[in-house]
């Protein structure tokens, strides 16, 4: 193929990115824009295969086969519950794919000033992400603590790394060999600052820290585009990077974090929350029903538990029967419910739920409190009033779903036990809050039954 047809088609490959990503805005369009976006992609593959640069297929051919089969298995057997930590894992592949692809760029002849430096870049953001990436799906899976792990002089620590990276950078930029010591410097040194920028940050904030390890594989990407110059390559990376990074903007918005403190692994920092005491006032599925029964308003606020138990389709079930029953049916989604950005967003759209009932955090807080009962389906930190009342709290100035302002509240727990930041909730004890204690969805479903008996 001639560089103008490969070009002319890597034109029509980056309109798909675009076009795609714009589908993506909206949950109506969004299932569109990934198929448009992955048409994109293959079509970028396609012609970069049909390059006259490359010479045999073997090892492509090989990996083409281990990919498909490793994606097909991850589809059909990833629970919801496990999407975060696999997302944590496609952007570390992302990050070590690119550390590789820069590693390999070296091996090319005649590589001017520019080229080096971004192979460096590739090197360096790749072996972040890719380590960063590691850290975050532990604390999400948690195989390690979800807990912010910090130590006296972190921040020293983390600007010395810093130092060392680009001292040994740019000495290797001034003699590019391959068996240079600074060039593996560079890639140990790009993967301990990437465990520490992510070891301080605590569970509640994993969202954002998700949402910028994307952004992270998404610039690692861009600058491999860079190193081996392919322009599809610079192009998705770029629109993956911005993305992400506008992405994580609205995600520290969202929880009152500084975009800036976040890039340079400033937020997390251990507090001790004030210790919450109280009276719980437990209920059965009996009395919620005749709670229910009787709501003209009704607000579900979903979180991690009803994704852990697999509720979606129930809590869906549940809020036609109350709107049969006269009551007006609403979906408070948080921002960063759950562990990953749209988490909830994804749920509910598996069992669908309406578009149009998913309300967001601004829109429900201004009326919430003429809403007659809030249902809170494993739920923590983004309805935790300790995020406005208590300085000493790791989530305080985080914006919450105000639930405590309802007439009546549902907390639908398997126990007492914090929520992922380990932080205790006011909530739990509050005058018009009822503990509906066991499995969400075995709860949900004794209430569906009790609506239909």
């Amino acid at each position: 193929m001639s560089v103008e047809l490969i070009n002319g088609i890597y034109i029509v490959a980056a309109i798909l990115f675009i076009f795609g990503l714009k589908q993506m805005s909206s949950p109506a369009t969004a299932v569109r824009g990934n198929l448009f976006s992955a048409v994109g992609m293959l079509l970028a593959i396609v012609v970069t295969l049909a390059s006259r640069e490359i010479i045999e297929y073997q090892w492509i051919a090989a990996a083409v086969v281990v990919g498909a089969i490793v994606g097909a298995l991850a589809a059909q057997k990833v629970a919801m519950t496990s999407m975060p930590e696999m997302v944590a894992l496609f952007n570390g592949s992302g990050g070590v794919a690119s550390l590789f692809v820069g590693w390999a760029a070296l091996y090319n002849s005649g590589n001017t000033t520019f080229t080096i430096v971004t192979i460096l870049l590739s090197i360096l953001i790749g072996g972040m992400t890719f380590s960063g990436s590691i850290i975050a799906w532990g604390k999400l899976s948690e195989v390690m603590t979800s807990r912010a792990i910090v130590f006296g002089a972190q921040r020293v620590v983390n600007a010395l790394l810093l130092v060392a990276l680009i001292y040994c950078g740019v000495m290797f930029a001034m003699d590019p060999v391959l068996d240079s010591p600074y060039f593996y410097a560079v890639i140990v040194l790009s993967l301990v600052f990437g465990v520490m920028a992510v070891i301080p940050i605590g569970g509640a904030d994993m969202p954002v820290v998700i949402s910028l390890l994307n952004s992270y594989s998404g610039l690692a990407a861009c600058a491999a585009g860079f190193a081996i110059h392919n322009n599809i390559l610079i192009v998705a990376g770029s629109l993956v990077g911005a993305a992400g990074i506008i992405l994580t903007n609205i995600m520290c918005k969202a929880m009152n974090r500084s975009l800036a403190n976040v890039l340079f692994s400033g937020f997390g920092a251990v507090k001790t929350a004030t210790k919450v005491e109280g009276e719980v006032k437990p209920i059965n599925t009996e009395d919620a029903y005749l709670i229910l029964e009787a709501a003209s308003s009704v607000t579900f606020v979903p979180g991690y538990g009803m994704a852990v138990a697999q509720a979606q389709h129930v809590v869906r079930e549940l809020g036609e029967l109350l709107e049969e029953n006269g009551a007006e049916v609403t979906y408070a989604i948080h921002p960063v419910a759950g562990r990953m950005p749209g988490h909830m967003n994804v749920l509910l759209a598996e069992a669908n739920v309406p578009y149009d009932q998913l309300v967001e955090m601004e829109d429900i807080n201004p009326r919430i409190d003429n809403i007659d009962v809030a249902v809170v389906i494993g739920a923590n930190d983004v309805v935790n009033p300790a995020a406005r009342e208590d300085e000493n709290s790791p989530i305080y100035g985080m914006p919450i779903i105000n639930v405590d302002q309802a007439r009546t509240v549902f907390v639908l727990k398997r126990s007492m036990a914090s929520g992922f930041s380990g932080v205790d909730n006011p909530l739990f004890f509050g005058e018009n809050t009822r503990m509906l204690f066991g499995d969400a969805k075995e709860s949900i479903s004794s209430v569906i039954g009790e609506f239909k008996g």
